[in-house]
Formats: C-alpha cells, sequence, structure tokens
C-alpha cells in the first residue's frame, strides 16, 4: 500500500516562502510521477504541479509558474513543493498524489494515491 505523508505547510505572510515535502512509502518510488494539488475552502481541488519518474519533467499550473517549483530526491522517497512569492490566493490544502505513470498531467484520476494534506495559509 502505498503512504504518502506530508510536511511543512504553515502560516506566512504575503511574499514569503515555504517549502512542503512529501514522503513517499510503499513501492519503489523512481518509477512513478508525482503531483501537487490544492483545495482553497469553497473551492474544488485544483491542479498545482507534477513531476516526471526521473525529474527531467515538469509541468505547473500558469498561476504557479515562476513562482513554484517542484522537485524529487529519488534516493530520499521525497517529492518537495518551494513556494515563493506567496499570495494570500495560494491559502488552501495542499495534497502529494502519486501516479501510476512514468509521467502525469493535470488529471485528478490519474493519481489513485493521496496524502492527508497540508495546510498553507498565507496573510495579507
Amino acid at each position: 500500500q502505498v503512504q504518502l505523508v506530508e510536511s511543512g505547510g504553515g502560516l506566512v505572510q504575503a511574499g514569503g516562502s515555504l517549502r512542503l515535502s512529501c514522503a513517499a512509502s510503499g513501492r519503489t518510488f523512481s518509477n512513478y510521477a508525482m503531483g501537487w494539488f490544492r483545495q482553497a475552502p469553497g473551492k474544488e481541488r485544483e491542479f498545482v504541479a507534477a513531476i516526471s519518474y526521473n525529474g527531467a519533467g515538469a509541468v505547473y499550473v500558469d498561476y504557479v509558474k515562476g513562482r513554484f517549483t517542484i522537485s524529487r530526491d529519488n534516493a530520499k522517497n521525497t517529492v518537495t513543493l518551494q513556494m515563493n512569492s506567496l499570495r494570500p490566493q495560494d491559502t488552501a490544502v495542499y495534497y502529494c498524489a502519486a501516479a501510476n505513470t512514468y509521467h502525469s498531467g493535470s488529471f485528478q484520476g490519474e493519481y489513485p494515491y493521496w496524502g492527508q494534506g497540508t495546510q498553507v495559509t498565507v496573510s495579507s
């Protein structure tokens, strides 16, 4: 059974930075793409970023490009989301997700495994 545990959320002022981490276990981490999603209060969960199995490719939703960076360390079975220049509208619960393929995108159905989420709150 794949387990994903997020950490690193918290409260930060607008313009600040946070680094989210996701620790994975239960299967060979390096064989699968990973993603980050978020869900703001009263809104549906939405795609943020994804990274290929070997870290060579990454995709982002337009409104985080240039501010967020997804990366992975296959030796440590972790995926990270570095978030800079945070805005109040980035406030959400952030979820780590694992795909069953080498590459993945924004479709939530590509990700059968999900963490429980970590809260990120950006104050103005």
